[in-house]
């Protein structure tokens, strides 16, 4: 083996590593692209079926949100008139620039249990008219769709569970404030508005907006590989021709 071989061994055994990582990161991107498409058609097709009966009480400890995110579902009951959560929110896409919140009531179900409906924002301005947030007193079935808690991260405040203000969708953590004895681990969004003796809250699009950027992620880390390729067959070239020509 040449000195300019040899000398070879240590940058080709890195850029092996190198290489070898960019492609493992490339096809992670691609199991993440079709995981991604796999949830955007599930959402769609569940969005777009009329909607069924509530999964019965009995089965909410065993569900999962792949079991139920984004049902159609309806369900008969009555509002709470006294308790309420307010969650924290900058205003969604066309409904202005107010932060504001989104105002989830409990409502009890005729088929026993307590479900979390998220009946629409209300802007900061808004929220302390309690006119603007009054809910019907009579029995009335809804029809909406069903959302999984949402996660916290380390950036998210600290909940003001004595305020009744929180800043994740969170129903057992708002169920436990408001002492709401079986109540269920979803949230169910409205599909519509729900007028009130003020004015109405302002519904928001139940289409998610999920962010499907794998492909372009997958093409970026094996673009790097092949240019690792590239610029080592280079680098290689070079130093053997030198080592060729102290020899």
């Amino acid at each position: 083996m040449s000195r300019g071989a040899r000398a070879l061994f240590f940058p080709a055994l890195v850029a092996a590593l190198t290489f070898s990582f960019l492609i493992h990161l490339g096809l992670w991107q691609l199991r993440r692209l079709e995981e991604k498409e796999a949830l955007i058609a599930r959402v769609q097709s569940r969005i777009s079926l009329p909607a069924q009966g509530l999964p019965a009480k009995e089965e909410w400890k065993n569900l999962s949100p792949v079991d139920y995110e984004y049902r159609h579902v309806r369900v008969t009951g009555r509002f709470h008139q006294s308790s309420e959560a307010l969650i924290y929110s900058q205003a969604p896409e066309g409904l202005g620039h107010e932060p504001g919140y989104f105002v989830l009531s409990p409502f009890d179900l005729a088929s026993g249990g307590v479900i979390l409906i998220d009946r629409g924002f209300i802007s900061n301005l808004d929220q302390t008219n309690a006119a603007h947030r009054s809910a019907p007193s009579e029995l009335i079935e809804l029809s909406g769709y069903l959302q999984a808690p949402q996660r916290r991260n380390m950036f998210t405040p600290a909940d003001e569970p004595e305020k009744r203000i929180w800043y994740t969708r969170d129903p057992k953590a708002i169920a436990k404030a408001l002492h709401l004895d079986e109540a269920a681990p979803f949230i169910f969004l409205l599909d519509g508005s729900l007028g009130s003796s003020g004015r109405p809250l302002q519904p928001v699009s139940i289409a998610p907006r999920i962010v499907n950027n794998h492909l372009a992620y997958a093409f970026t880390w094996f673009s790097l590989a092949a240019a690792l390729i590239v610029i080592f067959c280079l680098f290689a070239r070079e130093r053997l021709r030198r080592g060729y020509e102290k020899t």
